[in-house]
């Protein structure tokens, strides 16, 4: 199918757009814009600019199957203007827009026009707050030419635009979309009704804004009656309407700054405006029991972030906020509903509360309600008399004064959240027969005197002001409570999952290259990029790793290398928050450790109220920021047991405990047992505990845990010793490769470069082809390698390795006199890596294997030019790559020119059989070379 687009009659661009945009990312479209030189423009692919030459621009939409020519006006081919394509039907009105004559036989966008005719102000609003996430989706993948057309438009100002523009640059896509519908949902009714229809004018070329304006077409008709009926029930008589917006305006002035503990500078408390630092949580509509807690835990960096993601498309429904109550309204229900939202701790269900609070106040989400009240339980725990409901709400908002008797009229319109069940001292049990039974168990009016706890029960229960709803946040721990309750929603917050976790630290650091240089740092460590779905974890993240990035004279020798120097700042970091809470941080880190590593030993990462029990621990506030608690199901009895947050600070917390005990005699012993299982349980384990042996890891917890005993040190130190030497010498089976593998990881966290060189300066031949590497791998081998001077063979063959791991592996590559990198997707990048060792001036590489490692043309000529300035190499392996006659000139100096080149290889590469011929003819002009290449 074929799309012609006429652009006819466009005004004049506003001066601070660009002349042109790409039209249509998304569906891989450029734009056409005259006058733009040849060498100005980039390559024409995914948003790329492409001139007009004074002649038609032709655009294809990639997976569309459309092709659309533009045609500009004699008038804007003179005029020397942009064009774009993102507009279609004319508008006789006079909107500025495009012309179009259709040649495809898609159905015109009849019902979502006849929609918006029928819409009023109001529930326009609230069409676009319902379908705000799928719309927020659906425009994202082309936002800076969404953002284009409507500045272009005039709908949006040059103040918007670059707005939207810099959230898009700064932080994702999906940060921008978020932000552009901000500022339609801010704009005055007649001009979002403009942007409306701009929307339905760009449809064809985005396939998520199609699918959904088709879906409102189909649903529009209902939800304009569900909206009619929602706004009845909450109009409110003109003697309640000031009470509101003072309402309003002190909700919004609570909630529209958000702070935040510090503990790394010299603020106590650091204060961000809420829209500034709020990135989006994932939110379930479910709440998951232990089972599925545990396989997520259980999982480790792209492994954890793909379960995540994939369950998210099958167990779990993602859901919004403003999903919580949708169907909420007069016609559809009189006895009000309750929702409960459930998330661990540090998961952030307070500042979710508070930006619903604020979305609210601001007109954003849930205009179904009059009035929301918002209480958290830490709050009433100080309440210790019994109260009326009308006093509990006077108490934090006195401007009600006496028109709360008003209020109660429409009970309907009222939203009351309770932040933090868990927290709460007073008793609410809904499985308690007696609260139907005994009416002082029971609040029946507003005015009725008593209990907070009595006062939550009976809004929860619909008994208390019938037909308001409710919403309650707890951490899994007190949602036993509930199991009685009439709840209406149950929900979980997951946290961050794939780019959300991007956009916390986007929004953190206002230096952008701050926030790259970190979330980079965290990403490429699969253990932190695992713990970056909690939000609690990303701030100390952010608070630990920061300063490393952002001090202007810092120490490039004191940012964290290891894991180990990593969770010590992050162990840190809890003990100076919540240590002070208990007498004696060393003895309860002791206790929690011993049950850790028990956990370790017998693969268990779940523990009851009895484990507690057994290793004399008690519930705390510290407590809690090693452990979560998870839902358990059984015979439909819900319980509570507990985990660590991830299963890695489990494995840290018990190898801390390995230098609390006073004197370790049997550490050697315990470190042979556990490094002699075969299953790979005590792998992370063991790199904790010899990374800790380190004074530069373990410095920062004696300020908290006092000196760790010198012996124990000794002793981990002599046994990383013995068992590199071990593993060096046995690496014929791919067992064997694994564990040594796992030893130079022990080396690499001990951070001990006279233990290297004492462990590696007489090995020989590091053998781990075969053997998959990730970056991390990649980089302890580096880093292992450069102390030593000995080595003859590095076989990296078949490893797996791309360009991001010979990266690390880099500065140590040139210490071997043979190097085996065959096999491995390097590709002409990972060439010039290569390219760089053979060119450092003490470089040893004698025979150099590449064998089908994606070697071009392009890489042959960089290789050949590096060679030239190495004088070592006697052997060279260029085997099933991708040569052709175009390297000839590169390899034919290379053959003439090296004085000690004794054999090449050239099989099963792309040569001409004259080109062949004559590679084979060059022998002749050097005796003694070995020229190997087929077909001649």
């Amino acid at each position: 199918m074929c799309t012609v687009w006429q652009v006819t009659g466009w005004a004049a661009l506003p001066s601070f757009l660009p002349a042109a945009r790409p039209v249509a990312a998304a569906a891989g479209c450029v734009v056409a814009a005259a006058g733009v030189k040849r060498e100005e423009r980039e390559s024409t692919g995914r948003g790329s600019w492409a001139p007009l030459s004074g002649q038609a621009g032709r655009l294809r939409a990639g997976g569309r199957g459309q092709q659309i020519d533009i045609h500009p006006s004699i008038e804007q081919r003179d005029a020397g203007t942009a064009v774009t394509t993102m507009a279609d039907g004319a508008d006789q009105g006079g909107d500025p827009v495009a012309s179009t004559t259709r040649t495809d036989d898609a159905p015109p966008m009849f019902s979502m026009t006849e929609l918006l005719e029928r819409c009023d102000d109001s529930q326009l609003l609230e069409l676009t707050n319902h379908y705000r996430q799928r719309l927020e989706e659906a425009i994202q993948e082309a936002m800076e030419n969404v953002v284009f057309v409507l500045a272009y438009e005039r709908y949006f100002s040059e103040q918007e635009y670059k707005q939207v523009i810099k959230r898009t640059k700064r932080g994702s896509r999906a940060a921008g979309s978020r932000l552009l519908l901000n500022l339609v949902t801010e704009k005055e009714p007649r001009v979002r009704k403009l942007i409306w229809k701009c929307f339905v004018k760009m449809h064809h070329l985005l396939p998520k804004l199609e699918e959904l304006l088709k879906a409102m077409g189909e649903e529009g008709s209902d939800l304009i009656e569900l909206f009619k009926a929602m706004k009845a029930s909450s109009e409110l008589p003109a003697h309640l309407k000031d009470v509101q917006q003072k309402h309003k305006e002190t909700l919004r002035a609570q909630t529209e700054t958000l702070s935040v503990n510090t503990i790394l500078m010299n603020e106590k408390v650091k204060v961000f405006q809420l829209l500034d630092r709020y990135a989006e949580l994932t939110v379930i509509s479910t709440v998951r029991d232990r089972t599925l807690v545990e396989h997520e835990l259980l999982a480790r960096g792209r492994d954890h972030e793909e379960w995540r993601e994939e369950h998210l498309g099958e167990e779990f429904e993602k859901i919004r906020t403003d999903q919580l109550f949708q169907n909420t309204s007069a016609s559809k229900s009189k006895s009000g509903s309750s929702s409960a939202v459930a998330g661990v701790p540090g998961i952030g269900k307070t500042t979710m509360v508070q930006k619903i609070v604020h979305d609210w106040a601001t007109g954003k989400i849930f205009q179904q309600f009059q009035f929301v009240f918002s209480f958290k339980f830490r709050d009433l725990n100080t309440i210790k008399d019994r109260m009326t409901l009308r006093e509990l709400i006077l108490e934090q908002y006195p401007y009600f004064g006496n028109m709360l008797g008003e209020v109660w009229k429409n009970p309907e319109g009222l939203l009351f959240i309770f932040d933090s069940l868990d927290e709460f001292k007073g008793r609410i049990d809904f499985a308690d027969s007696r609260r139907d039974t005994e009416p002082q168990h029971q609040c029946p009016d507003p005015e009725f005197r008593c209990e907070v706890s009595d006062i939550v029960y009976s809004l929860i229960q619909h008994k208390l002001l019938p037909g308001c709803s409710v919403l309650v946040t707890t951490r899994p721990t007190a949602l036993h409570l509930l199991d009685k309750a009439e709840i209406s929603v149950w929900a979980e917050i997951l946290g961050f999952v794939g780019e959300e976790r991007k956009e916390y630290f986007t929004r953190y650091f206002e230096d952008q290259s701050v926030a790259a240089a970190v979330f980079k740092h965290v990403k490429e460590n699969e253990i932190l990029y695992t713990m970056s779905y909690n939000p609690s974890y990303c701030w100390i993240l952010v608070l630990t790793l920061g300063p490393f990035f952002t001090q202007t004279h810092r120490d490039p020798q004191r940012v964290p290398k290891t894991i180990t120097q990593l969770y010590c700042y992050f162990i840190y970091n809890i003990l100076k928050n919540h240590g002070r809470e208990i007498e004696s941080t060393r003895q309860v880190l002791l206790r929690l450790g011993q049950m850790a590593f028990t956990g370790v030993a017998e693969k268990n990462i779940v523990f009851t109220d009895g484990d507690l029990i057994k290793y004399n621990l008690q519930p705390s506030q510290f407590l809690s920021s090693f452990l979560m608690e998870l839902l358990e199901r059984e015979d439909s009895v819900r319980s509570v047991v507990y985990t660590f947050p991830h299963l890695t600070i489990q494995e840290f917390v018990a190898a801390l405990a390995q230098f609390l005990t006073p004197d370790r005699g049997d550490i050697k012993t315990l470190l042979i047992e556990a490094h002699g299982n075969s299953d790979g349980r005590f792998e992370v384990f063991l790199r904790f505990v010899a990374g800790l042996s380190s004074p530069r890891a373990s410095w920062i917890l004696e300020e908290f845990l006092g000196k760790f005993p010198h012996q124990t040190i000794c002793r981990v130190i002599d046994w990383v010793k013995d068992h590199v030497k071990r593993g060096a010498r046995n690496t014929k089976s791919d067992a064997g490769k694994r564990r040594l593998l796992n030893t130079l990881h022990y080396l690499f966290e001990s951070q001990n470069p006279v233990l290297a060189q004492e462990t590696l300066g007489s090995v020989e031949t590091l053998s781990l082809g075969g053997l998959g590497l990730t970056p991390i791998d990649c980089a302890v081998l580096s880093h292992v390698i450069r102390p030593c001077d000995t080595i003859k063979l590095l076989d990296l063959s078949s490893c797996r390795i791309q360009c991001e791991g010979l990266q690390q592996l880099g500065p140590a590559l040139h210490k071997c006199q043979e190097l085996r990198l065959g096999f491995n997707d390097l590709g002409d990048s990972g060439v010039k890596l290569v390219s760089a060792a053979l060119r450092n001036r003490h470089c040893k590489i004698q025979i150099l294997g590449l064998m089908s490692i994606g070697l071009t043309d392009s890489g042959a000529e960089d290789l050949v030019s590096a060679l030239s300035a190495n004088p070592s190499l006697t052997e060279l392996d260029l085997t099933y790559n991708s040569l052709t006659d175009r390297s000839v000139p590169a390899l034919r100096r290379l053959i003439l020119t090296h004085p000690r080149l004794k054999k090449i290889w050239l099989w099963e590469n792309a040569f001409s059989a004259t080109v062949k011929k004559e590679l084979r003819s060059l022998q002749e002009s050097r005796p003694g070379l070995r020229l190997e290449i087929l077909g001649v």
